[in-house]
This record gives structure tokens, C-alpha cells and sequence, in this order.
């Protein structure tokens, strides 16, 4: 990751990072995953009594993350810890570096296909779930996170790669390569020599490894791959174009990067669900849209997010950038009580709305969910917004089927209304897309285990919405 990001270029010793300038530092929080490991992780050191933000490092990469079977409550206010976690991204995003601040960018997960319980546990979808993610990349609260820049992977065809986790959450995508044997991974740097690290004697999976003429001391590893390498890969360029112009606020740098990526995989249709209802009869939900613009011009797939990083516009508008945003705004939670029945098996769903009283450029949306299901894959979570933008928040099928409850103050993040306008009304749509038998497969040891989860209903009880954005400048 430290390759991708930022090896040093012209050195004759091969390869170079996105920001081939930029100082490195590590962090080992993963080893023992403390509350204090991951605040050193995130920015705040001890000064002798209370905690202050570094003012040395202004990317934060964070190439982890976890699968849940559970609905994750996501409220701040009610867990101390998530409490303490939000304030130090908010702390350092807004205010270290003479407030410039800092970005944390945040691999997507690698869940579409299948997730790792364990080293011999994979819960998977069955016959393919339906074309949809298993792990939608919006149920962990690292990737809900408004401070968190999520990133989707990029394969050499220009297309997601398979693996790559996706959602609503997602604000842009970076290669991040396939597996590297029958189709192209990432090259970046290794342990030194040939015992230590990916590429070693004898593994020959990739044409690179195993001590050959072009590595003969096995110093590159050539297979590299999943959203972990898209997260280098974004925060290499946030550093890049921070480089250019230092004087830009973290902020200011996320909204070149987002208003310069790349449309890819143009054609990509997203993905429709065929299901039933218990009686039988057909029914047609579009789970995944295909690329739509925003009633602000900007185009957003659940895959990509707002696209591909486009570096060099990125540079060149950070070099001539004369009209920093407005300082963010932060409204206050708000809560509507629905108590309002889900149909079971009907793709209209049940709404609730919510009247935005104020002016407010939108830059992100989150909402938390409390919806009673008794089978909680079936749910698909939607925000439409005034401009009738339809954002799916959540989509079904995922891998909840240890969940009991339902969504249980479930947080969910919605970049794709970025630059419109939230005063109106704001409508939350949950959707039950399935009255029949629900399949999945739970391997261990190697031997597949189909289990089934009978058909359940449920009610939608409340929600609640704040929004993240800017006045316009006078």
C-alpha cells in the first residue's frame, strides 16, 4: 500500500507512487485494535493530558475493514465509543493543519461475492444471489461515515472488479486490479528478498515473483489487489493534489477529485431483481441504478461513485482554484416516526417523509434506520430527494441472516445528492423484495451448507436524517 501510494520515483531502483514526494509514517493500529491504538491511528496524540490533533500527516489511509451478519446501530449519541471515534474524524478533518485538515480515505471492502468469517468460514449468496452484492459497502459505521472517503476497485478492463464492495456511500473509484494469475493485479513494492513477504522463491503464481530477471531479489509483488490497493491508490492522489496546491482545504481537495473523475463503464445498467410474492406473482426491483446524474449535473453509480480519479484535471483545477466552498455546515438530527407496515413482496414499499426547512447545499446525506423485520435481507432502503434523485441506501439480499430484529438504527450514507439543493421534501422508502424462500451458503472446511430463512414481514417504525453541506457564498 505504501508503494501505491508513495514510492519514490527517479531512483533507478523501479516503480514510483501516485505522489512520489510524499513523506510516509505507520501506524500498527490492527495489531491490537485499541480505542487509544486507533486514535494514535487517526490522528490525536497525547500531549501530557488532553489529546491534540498531528499536524504531520494529512492523509489517512485505512485499508481494512470488517462484514457484518447483524444490523449495526449507528447512532453516535447513544455508543461512547462511536461517539469518541466521530469526533476525532470530525477534529482532524476540520481543524488540524491550521484548518486546511486532514482526509481519511477508506477502502470499500471486498465483499460483492462472499465474506470471511474465519480462515475456514465464507458465507456466500446463493446461485449467485440474484447478481447483488452479499455485503452492501453501507452496513459497516467505518463506511457510513460522512468523514470517510470510501473508495470502490477498478480492474485493468475498466470495469469494478469483482470482488469490490459497493454502495451509496461510495464517493469515487481507483484501480485496484483483479488477482494478478489469469488477469492483471497491482505492482508495488515488497518485503526485500526473496524469503520475505508475497514474492518469494519458488511462488510463481505471477510472472513476477520467484526471483526472476526483472525482480531477481523478489523486491515487487505482483499481486496486489482488492480495495485496499484502490485506497492507496486515492489517498496517493488527494496527496498529489495537495502537493500542488497546499493551500487547499481537505475539503476543497475532495470536491476537485469529485468534480473532475471519469465516467467509466459507461453502458453499466446496474441490477434489476426479479422476484415473487407469496402467491406467486412476478414482481421487478431496480436494486442497483445504472449511472444517473443528479439533479446538481453530476453523473454517480453505486459502483463507482461520482467515477474514476482523473489526476491530472484534478492538478490543473487545484493549481488555478480561486473559489474555496463555503465552511460546512452540520444540521442536527431529525426524526419522523412512520409505524407504518412494509408491504411484504411489493416493490412500492412504504414512505415516510421529511420536510427540509432550510437552504443547504447538499455534500452528503445519512440516515438512521429502525425498521422490525423478521428477515432483514429482504429490505431495501431508498432517499429521494426534493429534485426526485432516487439514492438506494441499501440494497437486498445481503448477508444479514443472523440479524433478529430488523434495521436497528441502522446508519446509512448517501453521497449521491452532492450539489443539490435540500430544502423540501425528503421522502425514505423501504421495500420488501421477497415472499418467497430465502437461499444462502455458509462453507466450511470446503463443503458448501445451503441454509433457507422462511418469509417474514415487518414494519417501518422511525427514521431520522441530517445532512452535511454549505450556504451558498454571498
Amino acid at each position: 500500500m505504501a508503494g501505491i501510494a508513495a514510492a519514490v520515483a527517479f531512483n533507478g531502483i523501479g516503480g514510483r507512487g501516485i505522489a512520489p514526494s510524499a513523506g510516509l509514517k505507520g501506524f500498527n493500529w490492527l495489531l491490537a485494535q485499541t480505542l487509544d491504538g486507533w486514535l494514535l491511528a487517526h490522528g490525536k496524540k497525547p500531549n501530557g493530558g488532553p489529546l491534540e490533533a498531528f499536524t504531520d500527516a494529512r492523509v489517512f489511509n485505512q485499508s481494512y475493514g470488517s462484514s457484518t451478519l447483524t444490523s449495526v446501530p449507528g447512532n453516535p449519541d447513544q455508543d461512547i465509543e462511536l461517539k469518541t471515534e466521530e469526533e476525532t474524524y470530525e477534529d482532524v478533518s476540520r481543524n488540524s493543519h491550521w484548518g486546511r485538515g486532514a482526509v481519511f480515505v477508506k477502502s470499500a471492502g471486498n465483499a460483492y461475492n462472499s465474506f470471511r468469517l474465519s480462515s475456514t468460514e465464507v458465507i456466500l449468496g446463493y446461485q449467485g444471489n440474484n447478481g447483488l452484492p452479499v455485503q452492501d459497502a453501507n452496513l459497516s459505521t467505518d463506511n457510513n461515515n460522512y468523514w470517510n472517503v470510501v473508495v470502490s476497485a477498478l480492474n485493468a478492463d475498466g470495469v469494478r472488479s469483482s470482488y469490490s464492495s459497493v454502495g451509496a456511500n461510495v464517493l469515487l473509484t481507483a484501480p485496484g486490479g483483479e488477482y494478478g494469475t489469469d488477469s492483471p493485479a497491482m505492482v508495488t513494492t515488497d518485503l526485500s528478498g526473496c524469503a520475505r513477504g508475497y514474492n518469494v522463491t519458488g511462488n510463481t503464481a505471477n510472472g513476477l515473483h520467484g526471483g526472476t530477471a526483472l525482480d531477481p531479489n523478489c523486491d515487487y509483488n505482483g499481486i496486489m489487489n482488492g480495495t485496499s490497493s484502490a485506497a492507496p491508490s486515492t489517498s496517493g492522489s488527494f496527496a498529489l493534489v495537495m502537493s500542488a496546491n497546499p493551500a487547499l482545504s481537505a475539503r476543497d481537495v475532495r470536491h476537485i477529485l469529485i468534480t473532475t473523475a471519469r465516467q467509466v463503464d459507461a453502458a453499466q445498467p446496474g441490477v434489476t431483481l426479479a422476484f415473487k410474492d407469496k402467491s406467486g406473482g412476478a414482481h421487478s426491483y431496480q436494486a442497483i441504478p445504472g449511472w444517473q446524474k443528479n439533479a446538481a449535473g453530476l453523473p454517480f453509480h453505486q459502483f463507482y461513485g461520482f467515477g474514476l480519479i482523473n489526476i491530472d484535471k484534478a492538478v490543473e483545477k487545484a493549481l488555478f482554484y480561486s473559489k474555496p466552498l463555503p465552511p460546512l455546515q452540520k444540521t442536527r438530527w431529525q426524526t419522523v416516526s412512520a409505524q407504518a407496515a412494509i408491504p411484504d413482496a411489493d416493490e412500492r414499499g412504504v414512505e415516510s417523509a421529511f420536510n427540509q426547512p432550510d437552504d443547504l447545499t447538499v455534500e452528503a446525506v445519512q440516515v438512521l434506520v429502525d425498521a422490525e423485520h423478521g428477515r432483514t435481507n429482504d429490505l431495501a432502503v431508498e432517499l429521494i430527494s426534493p429534485s426526485g434523485t432516487r439514492s438506494v441506501l441499501l440494497s437486498p439480499r445481503t448477508a444479514l441472516v443472523a440479524e433478529t430484529y430488523g434495521l436497528n438504527q441502522q446508519r446509512l450514507l448517501s453521497n449521491q445528492f452532492y450539489g443539490e439543493q435540500a430544502k423540501g421534501q425528503w421522502r425514505l422508502r423501504v421495500i420488501d423484495t421477497n415472499g418467497a424462500e430465502y437461499q444462502y451458503v455458509y462453507r466450511a472446511n470446503g463443503q458448501n451448507n445451503i441454509y433457507s430463512l422462511p418469509n417474514a414481514e415487518g414494519k417501518l417504525k422511525s427514521w431520522s436524517i441530517r445532512f452535511f453541506g454549505h450556504r451558498s457564498a454571498a
